[in-house]
């Protein structure tokens, strides 16, 4: 069995990463290939290193550039190593470009494709990576969901019920067997920190930092933040360009301790989030994470993919409403907040169950005819 995993940027080295360890504990001939769409040190190399993956079979080394531009130099690129390799699958993951452009390349080959993370919808079609998720999973062979709702979002848009396999969140995998080592790594003291003493915060997306006036309001909110504990901002280099061209680091600069630093590796980074007061994101990834931690996270979005984090994890979404935000942050701060719960099958295991169905898989297709490739 020839299977390709993809990885492409950094939240997809931490789904990848356990499951393509368990494939090559299972003695599957799996091969690692990187798109290059992250690629400097602190968004890429070091979260290879400290999450134990192999050095990547190739790295197609795509860099940064526009949506567009950027699918089809994956797509070209990616089409040449799945003629070299001739894979009986390839597993994408998440929501990224990468994600299906190396679906759509494949598919058009006539090789399986499993979506890890399929399913995930935050009804928001402004949002490229939503026009990623929908499109790879109408794709995809195997639909590899991290839990019911995902279900159920495939199952309302026509996706056939054999397809789909609720199998848990790899995330968490890499999240439980890597949390001991992260804790031992004294990140929080090295920033100057406390356990409970601190807010991390992480700003990416567009929506939040491509506007000047969202921008703004955003940085003055973590500098009002900041009067009350310090406030770590592991600053995205999107980021950092935005407000470099906005004209906006004197708001930085005049907040009481709002610690601008560089991308943060993965070990020091969990170990910042599990012992934080409180995140302030607008990842996708780190809802999970935080309700995996029992961490409270604000998501500094209108809507998130992943509504188990709020009805039943830690997460509550605030939007960019400085009043809302501001009150939210009041209520955690002063210890109103519960915890929630950890969901269902996010126990460690997922990336064993997506071995199980990617085996059960291929077993059924041992007689079809070999590779072909078609015009």
């Amino acid at each position: 069995m020839k299977i390709i995993n993809v990885v492409g940027a950094r939240p997809n080295f931490m789904k990848v990463a356990p499951v393509h360890l368990a494939m090559c504990a299972r003695g599957l001939d799996a091969k690692l290939i990187h798109t290059g769409q992250h690629y400097d040190d602190n968004m890429s190399r070091v979260f290879f290193e400290q999450l134990g993956m192999p050095r990547p079979d190739e790295n197609l080394g795509v860099g940064s550039c526009s949506h567009a531009v950027q699918t089809a130099r994956v797509m070209e690129a990616f089409e040449q190593v799945v003629l070299s390799h001739k894979p009986d699958l390839v597993m994408v993951a998440g929501d990224i470009n990468s994600t299906v452009a190396c679906a759509l390349v494949a598919q058009k080959l006539h090789i399986k494709v499993a979506h890890l993370e399929a399913g995930l919808r935050s009804r928001d079609m402004r949002m490229a990576e939503e026009v990623n998720r929908i499109l790879t999973d109408q794709i995809s062979d195997l639909l590899l969901t991290p839990s019911a709702d995902a279900d159920d979002n495939l199952l309302r848009e026509g996706i056939a019920a054999d397809k789909i396999h609720r199998v848990g969140n790899a995330m968490i995998d890499s999240l439980l067997g890597h949390l001991d080592a992260a804790r031992a790594t004294g990140a929080v003291a090295a920033q100057g920190l406390v356990k409970g003493g601190y807010i991390l915060t992480t700003i990416h997306r567009a929506e939040n930092v491509d506007d000047p006036q969202t921008c703004e309001r955003v940085l003055r909110i973590l500098a009002t933040a900041s009067e009350d504990l310090p406030v770590l901002f592991p600053m995205h280099p999107r980021t950092q360009a935005r407000i470099k061209a906005f004209g906006l680091q004197p708001v930085v600069d005049a907040a009481r301790d709002l610690r601008v630093v560089d991308p943060i590796g993965y070990l020091d980074f969990l170990a910042l989030q599990a012992d934080a007061k409180v995140v302030l994101t607008d990842s996708g990834g780190i809802q999970e994470e935080t309700t995996a931690l029992g961490v409270p996270c604000l998501t500094l979005r209108d809507n998130t993919e992943r509504p188990i984090t709020v009805t039943q994890g830690t997460n509550t979404i605030v939007g960019t409403d400085r009043k809302r935000i501001l009150a939210e942050l009041a209520t955690i701060l002063k210890g109103g907040r519960t915890r929630g719960s950890v969901p269902e099958l996010w126990d460690g295991h997922t990336a064993e169950r997506v071995v199980d169905v990617v085996v059960a898989a291929l077993g059924t297709t041992q007689d079809l005819d070999p590779f072909v490739v078609r015009a």
